[in-house]
């Protein structure tokens, strides 16, 4: 926590660049809210709920490569103050226009400026501050990012009590255009290098770049497990996020109110862990870590789904968001480290498609199988899950290790020469 409030004491564009993220994320957490409220008012069935969060997650499923490949082909920064433009733009287009198709054509605007924004700021954020304060600014735009999500369904019911839900997209859609305009004053994110051929037509080079990137990711073993392991805990973690409710509904017997402190605890240890990750360290401790938080995910999840009442509940839910921080948080720090900056962009764009994936996978299996088993069991096998998941990557990470030994490699992180743009 230390080195995030030196961050913030001592680094300029560091102060800014969070200052945007953080009332874009709030505005973003209370537009969730919104945008579930507005989608079922036009078209008045559950299916509009389901339509747009896939909506906003699909563009990252089909195309998080080839977002990674423009933020390595362009500057970064710009990229990340178009994604903002883009996000501005969506959300203000479904506050003013009154139909559902248009909705969700607007949702799919959104998510692809978000798959765009991820992959461009996780990249530039080592140009952004001091090379030994990159693992706080990566632990703080974790925290920054759960917090939107935590605090903005509060402020979101808060604002409901005076104006619309199209009130609180089109505010969500100006946070966007405050984020665009003070990114656009900072230096970061410069190009990372110049790809693809004199001649070659921009969307076929975009795509092999796109190729190579996965081929690069694809090909280094520590990054592959990580990515891997972070994948599929997501996907249990997915499966948990579902269960939740009635887990609390039918299970703890406790009211809308007791779910949402449930909600809230979790997202607070979400935070914290992100937290933790604050003080990075040598490869070795950064993939300890990432294991610890693996194993906390799931053993936080597999404890909610053995908890006898809301009290115990409020303990393992918030276990299971600080383990949850603590691998997400570690998992881009691993990425940062070993993956060139040639290539990062592309190395976060793979990592948000495949969790865009898991996501997606996990809500759908999830619904079906609660037509099958008790929300007790659902949580329960994705605790066990998550804790298998945790199991084979600390065997492939081991077996890494080994082989480093055995080499006589060194294991501390190497540098990156800070980049910045003017």
């Amino acid at each position: 926590m230390s080195d995030v409030v030196r961050l913030l004491r001592t680094e300029r564009r560091g102060r800014l660049f969070f200052l945007a993220l953080t009332q874009s994320a709030v505005g973003t957490g209370a537009a969730y809210v919104a945008l579930l409220l507005v989608a079922y008012d036009r078209f008045e069935s559950p299916w509009a709920l389901s339509l747009v969060l896939a909506a906003d997650l699909l563009p990252a499923m089909l195309l998080g490569p080839v977002f990674g490949a423009v933020a390595d082909r362009w500057s970064r920064k710009w990229c990340a103050v178009g994604a903002d433009v883009i996000r501005a733009g969506a959300f203000i287009g479904i506050a003013v226009v009154d139909s559902f198709p248009t909705t969700i054509g607007f949702a799919v605007l959104a998510g692809a400026g978000t798959a765009l924004f991820t992959p461009a700021t996780l990249a530039g954020l080592p140009s952004l501050v001091r090379q030994d304060r990159v693992p706080a600014a990566t632990s703080l735009y974790g925290a920054i990012t759960d917090l939107g999500f935590t605090a903005g369904p509060g402020i979101a019911a808060a604002c409901l009590m005076l104006a619309g839900p199209e009130d609180i997209l089109l505010v969500n859609g100006l946070t966007f255009a405050a984020s665009a305009l003070l990114l656009a004053r900072l230096r970061f994110g410069a190009r990372a290098a110049r790809v693809g051929r004199p001649r070659e037509k921009v969307v076929s080079s975009l795509l092999r770049d796109a190729r190579a990137g996965v081929s690069v990711v694809a090909g280094m073993r520590v990054v592959r497990v990580v990515i891997a392991g972070s994948t599929a805990a997501l996907f249990f973690g997915g499966v948990f996020n579902v269960g939740e409710l009635p887990l609390a509904r039918n299970e703890f017997d406790t009211s809308d109110a007791g779910y949402s402190v449930l909600v809230a605890v979790f997202g607070l240890g979400f935070i914290l862990g992100s937290l933790a990750g604050s003080a990075g360290g040598p490869r070795e401790l950064l993939h300890k870590r990432f294991l610890q938080g693996s194993v906390l995910m799931g053993l936080g999840c597999l404890l909610s789904g053995l908890a006898p009442s809301t009290l115990a509940g409020l303990l393992t839910f918030t276990l299971a968001g600080f383990g949850n921080g603590l691998l997400l948080v570690h998992e881009r720090l691993i990425v940062q480290d070993g993956v060139p900056d040639a290539v990062l962009g592309r190395a976060f764009g793979v990592k948000d498609a495949l969790a865009s994936w898991a996501f997606g996978l996990a809500f759908f299996a999830a619904g079906a199988l609660l037509t099958i088993v008790s929300p007790r069991e659902l949580i329960v096998a994705a605790g066990v899950g998550g804790l298998l998941v945790c199991a084979a990557s600390a065997v492939a990470l081991w077996r890494e290790h080994a082989e480093w030994r055995a080499a006589g490699l060194a294991t501390s992180p190497r540098s990156r020469p800070a980049r910045s743009e003017n």
